[in-house]
């Protein structure tokens, strides 16, 4: 008895065989499969510049740079005296202020809303509600450390609220509210990393925000690090979980603030400097400064600057109170 191909009974069998032996002549056609590709790690460095003169201390210069106008009564929301600047500022419809957004506890943008939270951004709010009566007529403006200056003096914002340290060589060129909140400066580095003080930084690349006071007291070492400065503390951050740099300096609020996003690190070492956040004003403005010393009054009177603690910077164990605000006249 004849036997039929199988393959014949069905045009689907038949097309399998078809596609088998195109497949066949492709594959033997010189056609070639893509060529595997190597490709390399990235590493990028933050954009680091060494810093080789110190900067003027806080309480460097022959003036008193925490000393500031004494305030008079608050005026009434939406009622500032005519002609000031607080009244161009109304008449602007919304206070601008330049705040970091890179500073875990200070000034951040929330994963979750988008929106900057932290204490300094606390702070501005608090002087847009005694300007306006509602915290939220503000248009905050993010600036990095070196560009808080430049900001005021080209009438970009109206305020700068940005961990911004009163000195007497940052007096000539602008001017200062009362201070808000003290900090002490220390050292940040990766546990397990041999770093514990200030001793064990002779050679070693420390890395800091270009713009602020904090290379000053590396400076003052016995052992002279290499300081490098970057433009924000994130930056830092990323340079020392990469290796480029060997710890990070900078006031206490803002190491805490990157520990919490790094549990690899941990502050060590002794205070090796001092911080006093003031709010910068732009030069010509006096009744502006007495303005915002009002609100700094207010908000420590009141339990305001207690809250905003309890809420923004309890990580930094108990409160040491609002500063005392010292006035030249």
């Amino acid at each position: 008895m004849r036997r039929r191909n199988p393959l014949r009974r069905s045009g689907f069998g038949w097309m399998a065989l078809v596609a088998m032996s195109a497949l066949v002549t492709a594959c033997g056609s010189g056609i070639q499969a893509p060529a595997s590709t190597n490709v390399a790690a990235v590493n990028p460095k933050p954009d680091l510049v060494e810093i080789t003169t110190p900067p003027q201390s806080e309480s460097g210069g022959n003036c008193d740079p925490e000393a500031t106008l004494r305030p008079g009564q608050l005026p009434s929301p939406g009622a500032m005296p005519s002609g000031s600047a607080m009244a161009a500022i109304v008449a602007n419809g919304k206070l601008r202020v330049g705040v970091d957004q890179n500073t875990y506890l200070f000034g951040f943008r929330n994963p979750g809303t988008g929106q900057l939270e932290g204490f300094d951004i606390d702070i501005a709010r608090e002087i847009a509600r005694s300007l306006f009566g509602d915290p939220d007529r503000i248009e905050l403006r993010s600036v990095t450390a070196a560009e808080r200056i430049p900001a005021l003096q080209n009438k970009q914002v109206d305020l700068i609220v940005r961990t911004f340290s009163a000195t007497c060589e940052r007096r000539r060129d602008v001017d200062f509210s009362g201070v808000y909140y003290r900090a002490t400066q220390r050292l940040l580095a990766t546990r397990n990393s041999g770093i514990r003080t200030g001793a064990d930084l002779g050679g070693k690349r420390v890395c800091v925000t270009r713009g602020t006071t904090s290379p000053g007291p590396l400076f003052s070492l016995p052992k002279r690090p290499i300081v490098l400065g970057a433009s924000n503390w994130t930056d830092c951050l990323a340079a020392l979980q990469q290796g480029h740099v060997d710890a990070i300096s900078g006031d206490d609020p803002i190491l805490v603030g990157l520990v919490a996003q790094d549990r690899n690190l941990e502050i060590v070492g002794e205070v090796i400097g001092t911080g006093a956040y003031a709010v910068g004003i732009a030069q010509g403005h006096p009744d502006l400064v007495r303005f915002v010393n009002g609100v700094l009054e207010r908000i420590r009177s009141d339990g305001t600057w207690q809250q905003l603690y309890n809420a923004r910077l309890s990580a930094l164990g108990p409160s040491p109170g609002p500063p005392d605000l010292r006035y030249k006249e």
